[in-house]
């Protein structure tokens, strides 16, 4: 369930923006615009659900009518339910009003936007996340209060991993532990649970499985579930015993480029800034060609959102970004590594939504 929020004046926003950029009508079925503007999000299902936001006159969601019951009515949009033998795609079409240039949800079933484009061959269909990305990519107060809450559950787990014993157990036992905590500190539902041992470290996005973690493997754990429609997102370092110096070594490169990253992070930063940072404290560490990937993502209604924090992002950061900053070292055959920690930008800096040790922890 979405919480309340001021829906109209989303909507509001959206029609500003499309008139901004010639848009004559917006139209986002399932993924995660339509839980931004309507509160509501669509179960991945063969019938159509589209809120349709004409450039003047009233949005209107169109869902199948055994769903209408879950709609939750927002007063900022007419509900129109269609019945088994009515064509959903016409009635879009009708409500959309035969615009010029239509922007239509990057999640939209292929089957109904070629439907579209045949029946309406005079509008030209372009993608939505270049528009509703202007919308959503600032946080207001009450969604900048779920990011945090759902950050602070997740340090709750981290904290107490730390106490429990490694050696012993498999990969998958302790993602599904880690799951179960996720839920038992308050998140709605857990969302992931990476858990790479060993050599399985140097995969970033690891699938864990039943490999037994034993003495001297370096275990990274990274994790996230969802809170009131908003996630966390957090990875965390652990090994069973002492590590050896190479691994010190590089652990230590790269929390001082995570922390000087998150220290760079204020209002008119270009994005990639922040990557750069990171990436060049890692590089003059010796580590360069073992960070793989960004530096970090947006979060909110969906784990990976704008801005993401990479090389080319020129665009400058501003109040209510929210992002990861998740440097890592990904030595092939031997270890992986990465911190990461939610980060808001403020007025003047950035605030760290993640507040757990973010040190290697030593286990059993």
């Amino acid at each position: 369930m979405f919480p309340d929020a001021d829906y109209a004046a989303r909507l509001d926003r959206a029609r500003a923006v499309m008139a901004d950029r010639g848009v004559g009508a917006l139209m986002v079925s399932v993924g995660a615009d339509l839980p931004y503007l309507a509160g509501y999000e669509a179960p991945q299902l063969e019938r159509l659900t589209m809120l349709v936001v004409p450039a003047a006159g009233d949005a209107t969601l169109v869902v199948p009518r055994l769903e209408a019951p879950a709609v939750v009515d927002r007063s900022a949009f007419e509900i129109l339910a269609w019945d088994e033998t009515d064509d959903p795609v016409a009635i879009a079409l009708r409500l959309a009003g035969s615009p010029q240039v239509a922007a239509i949800g990057d999640h939209t079933w292929a089957r109904f936007l070629l439907a579209m484009q045949e029946r309406s061959p005079a509008t030209r269909f372009v993608p939505a996340t270049p528009l509703t990305a202007e919308l959503r990519i600032r946080k207001d107060d009450q969604e900048l209060d779920l990011l945090r809450r759902a950050g602070h559950a997740a340090d709750r787990v981290a904290a107490r991993l730390v106490s429990e014993r490694f050696g012993g157990r498999t990969e998958a036992q302790i993602a599904g532990l880690v799951r179960e905590m996720l839920v038992e500190e308050g998140h709605d539902v857990a969302a992931f649970a990476i858990v790479a041992s060993g050599p399985n470290g140097a995969s970033p996005h690891h699938e864990p499985g039943g490999r037994e973690i034993g003495d001297g493997d370096a275990v990274v754990v990274d994790f996230g579930g969802r809170l009131g429609g908003y996630y966390s997102d957090t990875t965390r370092n652990f090994h069973v015993g002492e590590p050896p110096a190479r691994y010190a070594e590089a652990f230590a490169v790269l929390r001082a480029a995570q922390d000087a990253a998150v220290e760079a992070v204020a209002p008119g930063v270009p994005a990639e800034e922040i990557d750069r940072i990171a990436r060049g404290i890692i590089a003059a560490g010796g580590f360069g060609e073992f960070f793989v990937h960004r530096t970090g993502h947006g979060i909110g209604i969906e784990v990976h959102e704008d801005p993401y924090v990479v090389e080319g992002n020129g665009r400058p950061l501003e109040r209510g970004n929210t992002f990861s900053v998740e440097p890592g070292i990904y030595v092939p055959g031997a270890f992986g590594m990465r911190i990461e920690d939610i980060v808001a930008v403020t007025g003047d800096g950035g605030e760290r939504l993640n507040r757990s040790d973010r040190d290697l922890s030593i286990v059993e």
